[in-house]
């Protein structure tokens, strides 16, 4: 019988394989976790928790406005860059040494290196050559890098948290998630923001009427938006960066930051020796089960490219816990999974699109809210909300439930509750709302909106 030095042995220390590792020591396993850079992964130190950190902070120069119409006088205000870097740097390591300590509690031995693996089996980490029964990949994903000339100039979302200096004017290239977010970021701490985006509106497969009615609201607060664009060229000179855009024109900024997309994990963790396979997008090709082509070989997260959203890596390092140490084969299961965009104002939602809703379940009934939130009655901010739901014509399911607007995440939250459960919209006609709230609206929605060859018939 061969003897191995570990029964799991996780490489990354993000939040999925911390839970991964927390959890097969809690059922009796002997663990060991390598982590090269930082304990909690991109989400902790360069992703999700740093990031609506300053969200809050770009948030405040509006609030403060706002507050006028109530009666409030505040007196003149500045923002500094440095304290807020300084402030985050401090909750991010408090962070850090909370997710070491649940792992040394969890009685996981912790190596502070780089692992490489020599075979199904057999690991180098650090120079010392380890073996374990069962290896898991959780090495998340990396931003991709701008590939055109005098792209070395440029930033990713990575080097914002570590920028020493808020730049006056930043171009934010891309229209996804990350892009959108940054951008609010920038604005709100008052920096001339413009965002670039190859195509006609930013977050490609979100609902369409939530895309366009961000991109309105975004405009309203002072982002310039270039569609239909791209940057072909970089250039730095005595006033900044110059960016050439495929239209033909140019602009000056001080920062230009790449967000176009992120990469799984993989190089030089020798995969290939150990005969692990990949996409074409390098990402570990997994089951049902999280296990990889090679039966001892497990992967989780955002190295697998499917949904890149921490809780899924969480729950897929449960599952692999469960599966191999509790023998209990388990599976995620990744329908009707919530997500939001830290935008201003932010997006929220669950289940499927109007358009995959139509695709799927013809016919459907389309409900739709547009209105000025009652906080904004008084302040004078025209910014509005938008509250959509998509139902099954037939059985009269909800099928997709989307917000943009004010506290969207923390409401879209508990309403993925009703539709992971298959709530019909007679359940949300018939539970009585909360008064006033923009939550209720979601429970008073009565009037069908009409259908789209009949809206296209009125325009």
């Amino acid at each position: 019988m061969t003897t191995f030095d570990y029964d799991l042995f996780v490489i990354g220390a993000g939040s999925g394989g911390v839970r991964a590792a927390r959890m097969s020591a809690s059922h009796g396993a002997r663990v060991a976790i390598a982590e090269e850079r930082h304990f909690g992964g991109t989400c902790v130190n360069i992703g999700c928790v740093p990031k609506k950190l300053m969200v809050y902070a770009s948030h405040f120069g509006e609030d403060f406005k706002d507050a006028a119409g109530y009666g409030w006088t505040v007196g003149q205000t500045s923002f500094d860059w440095t304290t807020l870097i300084a402030n985050k740097d401090r909750e991010i390591g408090r962070l850090n040494g909370i997710y070491e300590k649940l792992l040394s509690n969890a009685g996981v031995e912790i190596f502070t290196s780089r692992a490489v693996m020599l075979d199904e089996h057999t690991l180098d980490v650090g120079g010392k050559r380890i073996t374990a029964q069962n290896i898991l990949v959780a090495t998340g994903g990396k931003p991709a890098r701008a590939e055109i000339p005098g792209g070395d100039l440029t930033l990713v979302s990575d080097d914002v948290f570590y920028l020493e200096k808020q730049p006056e004017r930043i171009l934010v290239v891309g229209g996804g998630y990350i892009g959108v977010e940054f951008a609010g970021i920038f604005s709100g701490l008052g920096t001339q923001t413009t965002l670039v985006h190859r195509g006609p509106a930013f977050l490609r497969g979100f609902d369409e009427d939530l895309r366009h009615f961000l991109v309105q609201e975004m405009d309203k607060k002072g982002v310039s938006l270039r569609f239909n664009q791209t940057v072909t060229s970089v250039e730095r000179g005595p006033g900044g960066l110059t960016a050439q855009f495929s239209d033909g024109s140019t602009q000056e900024f001080d920062e230009i930051l790449y967000a176009v997309g992120r990469h799984p994990n993989t190089e030089g963790l020798g995969l290939d020796r150990a005969g692990v396979a990949l996409d074409d997008r390098g990402a570990v090709r997994v089951d049902d089960y999280l296990r990889s082509s090679v039966s001892s070989i497990y992967a989780i997260g955002d190295v697998t490219d499917r949904l890149q959203l921490t809780p899924v890596a969480l729950a897929e390092g449960m599952a692999v816990a469960r599966t191999l140490f509790r023998d209990t084969p388990s599976c995620v299961d990744y329908a009707d999974v919530p997500t939001a965009v830290f935008s201003q104002p932010p997006i929220a939602t669950v289940g499927l699109t109007e358009e995959e809703a139509r695709a799927r379940h013809e016919p459907v009934d389309i409900y739709r809210a547009d209105f000025r939130p009652m906080r904004h009655t008084l302040s004078g901010n025209e910014e509005r909300a938008l509250m959509k739901l998509v139902v099954a014509r037939d059985t009269q399911r909800v099928l997709g439930v989307h917000m943009a607007g004010m506290d969207a995440p923390e409401i879209i939250q508990g309403i993925a509750i009703a539709v992971k459960a298959g709530a019909t919209k007679d359940v949300f006609d018939e539970t009585i709302g909360i008064h006033p709230t923009t939550a209720e609206e979601f429970v008073t929605m009565r009037e069908k909106a009409p259908e789209p060859q009949a809206r296209a018939a009125a325009q």
